[in-house]
């Protein structure tokens, strides 16, 4: 209990410094172009460091609060660091105008309130017509859909966290795999959630195959969550993959690549071993799969995957779906409990299908499961904390949204142009200070 505190405390603390940091650093920004520019700036980069400093942490970014919004058109373009950018802009203007609205209560009209009335206006014009180009935007279609329906079943045991790999209960999740299993045979694909099989590959060989005489007598094909042994298959493996496998006629299996901190590793792992007792910790027994790994072949289709915390970084995303058809998330979400994490998890996959402009199926342990169209919008979608299952279709797509192709780049010369336009406002400002 201690170390669990130790360690979560230091994390929220690191994370909590990252929120605070645009705040402290807006005094040092330009006066005028504080709220405007400044503020949204700073809050952006700091979203994008938390993408990947040390791992990253791309949880709780504004632009997930524009999912249902006009400014959803813009995803495909930016992604969601833009969408970002323009809530903050949006928010900084509204306060530009409250701020004003109060000084000249204070102090009453003059030409230098004038010269700032014609500034929020401005600034007010540009952000009306950011909010309609995202509305327009929502209607064109990056990609292109395949003339083809893929019948899709979707499979929630609902397994308390605390059974999922006791021994005397391995049996009745298998059992209750398929029971749900059932009624779905026939469908195209049928989908279990991360690390359904409540073993490794490696033990699960004879459930495997079990399941693979019946999903080849239905004309389906099964893909599931598994641990697989490093090196694969490996019945003496100490070390393990978080993966993906299809059961039927598929090629090719997917090992998760960022991993959870402190849930599949410990961050600083490395350091904190052997500093003093306190942290000799048992070694983590998850390892990240390799970068470039090829999508899941299932007859003549692609599947893209994201395992789990993996659908939170929006440029890995983009990278996995580029050269596929559609974009399977599987997850557990059981250790959230009963709070908003799956509810902002589920949101977070919304947004990655608008982003790539592709159908999204998210198959978890107790919900939410759903169908999620290539615009977000949610096809099928199934209740938490409930034995279920699910049905739908997905249609394969081609092509690629420009943020499949410039992935975060647009953003970061943004905030490079921003980051000028305060610089290049003091040099200006100067010669006029000193001529009068």
């Amino acid at each position: 209990m201690a170390l669990a505190l130790t360690l979560t405390s230091l994390f929220i603390g690191f994370v909590a410094v990252v929120f605070a940091l645009p705040f402290y650093l807006l005094p040092y920004c330009n006066k005028r172009h504080k709220l405007i520019i400044g503020f949204p700036l700073l809050w952006v980069l700091s979203e994008w460091l938390r993408t990947w400093v040390f791992t990253g942490f791309p949880w709780l970014f504004i632009g997930y609060s524009h999912t249902d919004t006009p400014l959803i058109g813009w995803a495909p373009i930016g992604g969601v660091l833009l969408l970002s950018l323009l809530a903050i802009i949006t928010s900084s203007v509204i306060a530009l105008w409250a701020k004003s609205f109060s000084e000249t209560r204070a102090k009453g009209s003059g030409k230098e309130n004038i010269g700032n009335t014609r500034y929020r206006i401005t600034a007010s014009m540009i952000v009306v017509s950011l909010w309609l180009g995202g509305y327009g935007l929502k209607f064109i279609s990056w990609t292109t859909p395949i003339d083809d329906n893929i019948t899709v079943g979707v499979v929630q045991p609902n397994i308390p966290q605390n059974l999922r790999w006791a021994p005397d209960y391995q049996q009745t999740i298998r059992e209750r795999l398929r029971e749900l299993s059932e009624p779905l045979w026939g469908n195209d694909w049928i989908i279990w959630s991360e690390a359904a099989i409540p073993s490794s590959y490696a033990y699960a060989t004879e459930f495997i195959a079990e399941t693979q005489f019946i999903a080849e007598q239905s004309g389906s094909t099964v893909v599931s969550g598994v641990l697989s042994e490093k090196p694969f298959d490996d019945i003496k493996g100490q070390q393990y993959f978080n993966s993906v496998i299809g059961i039927g006629d598929s090629e090719g299996i997917y090992h998760k690549q960022r991993l959870v901190p402190f849930g599949e590793y410990v961050p600083l792992e490395s350091w904190l071993r052997g500093l003093i007792e306190f942290f000799n910790l048992p070694f983590s027994v998850i390892v990240p799969g390799p970068p470039n790994q090829q999508p899941i072949k299932i007859g003549e289709y692609l599947l893209a995957n994201a395992i789990c915390y993996e659908i939170a970084y929006p440029a890995l995303v983009a990278k996995q779906a580029a050269n596929s058809h559609v974009l399977l998330t599987i997850s557990n979400d059981a250790w959230f409990g009963d709070s908003i994490g799956p509810l902002q998890h589920f949101q977070m996959a919304r947004m990655r299908a608008v982003e790539i402009g592709r159908y999204v199926i998210r198959g978890t342990n107790n919900g939410v499961s759903a169908i999620i169209g290539a615009d977000g919008a949610v096809q099928q979608r199934s209740k938490q904390f409930v034995m279920t299952s699910l049905q739908g279709h997905v249609v394969p797509m081609t092509g690629k949204t420009p943020f499949m192709l410039w992935g975060n780049a647009l953003i970061l010369v943004l905030m490079l142009f921003m980051l000028a336009a305060t610089i290049n406002y003091r040099r200006c400002s100067r010669p006029v200070k000193e001529n009068m």
